[in-house]
């Protein structure tokens, strides 16, 4: 067995957390650096973007405005979370039961938009399937008003909060900097805000938004609100169509319904605006009336690391691995990309997630020999 390395990791996102538990697995020495003060959420809007999401798997109603290569390594991620669930022992946090599309009937044209690029490009994954108003009926029952509704087979969501705070306990000797920002990143060495140089094997940038200026990573702000709805009965996450909004549903658990808005092109930071709050719930609402009666439990924003051309990077050079530019697709590309940029950089020596590497297709990347 090889020896084991020295590895530093700037950012304690999901990536970060990712690759911590990977590389500790395979009996890595980890050091992980993070601003945060510690690994439970704040919901302030600083800690990572992750921590701001609802957690959809959905490569087929990402393709709206995402590439193919995008929709194909979300199937691959498909495939290993429900493996990273198991093994950290909580199956539960990944669920697979598809998600739907729906659309008001004055938006039926660009519902069709959506649909025909899934059809010619994507012919070779699942297809979206046509619902009649009583098969809605049947599937969610507390869906009212739809005249049209897709199913996306295979699709599914990802407990986020729960699943990162899976990830931090089951990094086995895994050592977490908190308070610890990291303003620079060079091959085998990590520079501290305090000016202090660590030096390891191996470093990994996986700081999101925080990786600027070094590398053209943007923030583009996205938008949750956390509703209390008792019995609210959804049971698999809900895309409205619309020309205007990507607003999705996800039901975090019986009485729990996550609510979000895809995108927002700003770098802002500050708390969710009155014109979003009512925009987003009012959009909810017309999807499933019985949200008239849920509790606001939490508005919450963050930004998300896009790079110029919105794909996501991955840069490899002795000493230094880089993955950024996850934009608003990180918890449907990081785990695909994690397995694939260890293979990349010659780490993923002994993989505890089984992924075929079959697609040859290479990443928006350089790799210096």
């Amino acid at each position: 067995m090889p020896s084991p390395l020295t590895i530093g990791i700037a950012g304690a996102g999901l990536v970060g957390r990712l690759l911590a538990w990977q590389l500790s697995a395979q009996g890595h020495r980890v050091e992980v650096f993070d601003p945060a003060p510690g690994p439970e959420p704040r919901f302030d809007g600083q800690q990572a973007a992750a921590l701001t999401a609802a957690g959809m798997l959905s490569p087929l109603a990402e393709m709206d405005s995402s590439s193919l290569q995008v929709a194909r390594w979300g199937w691959e991620s498909l495939v290993l979370w429900p493996q990273i669930a198991a093994q950290l022992g909580q199956p539960g946090l990944v669920q697979q039961h598809g998600s739907l599309l729906v659309a008001h009937r004055q938006d039926l044209g660009a519902a069709r938009r959506v649909l025909a690029r899934l059809a010619s490009d994507a012919a070779d994954m699942p297809q979206a399937q046509p619902l009649a108003p009583a098969q809605l009926a049947v599937l969610e029952p507390s869906l009212h008003g739809m005249a049209h509704s897709w199913m996306l087979p295979g699709e599914g969501q990802v407990d986020t909060v729960a699943m990162l705070s899976a990830l931090h306990a089951g990094s086995v000797d895994v050592h977490w900097h908190w308070q610890q920002p990291v303003n620079g990143v060079l091959p085998h060495t990590l520079v501290l805000a305090s000016g202090a140089h660590h030096r390891f094997d191996w470093v990994v940038d996986a700081r999101g938004t925080g990786a600027h200026p070094q590398l053209p990573v943007r923030g583009v702000r996205g938008e949750v609100v956390w509703l209390q709805l008792p019995g609210h009965g959804l049971t698999r996450p809900v895309r409205l169509l619309h020309p205007r909004h990507r607003v999705y549903l996800v039901p975090r658990n019986p009485d729990l319904v996550v609510l979000g808005a895809s995108e927002v092109e700003t770098p802002d930071r500050s708390p969710v605006s009155l014109r979003s709050a009512v925009e987003l719930m009012s959009a909810a609402h017309s999807v499933m009336p019985a949200l008239a009666e849920a509790r606001i439990l939490r508005l919450d924003s963050n930004l998300r690391p896009a790079l110029p051309d919105n794909e996501p990077l991955v840069v490899t050079e002795p000493g230094l691995l880089r993955i950024n530019g996850l934009y608003r697709h990180g918890w449907l590309l990081a785990p695909a990309l994690v397995v694939r940029a260890l293979h990349l950089a010659g780490l993923q020596t002994t993989s505890s997630l089984q992924l075929s590497l079959t697609t040859t297709e290479p990443f928006h990347a350089t790799c210096a020999d």
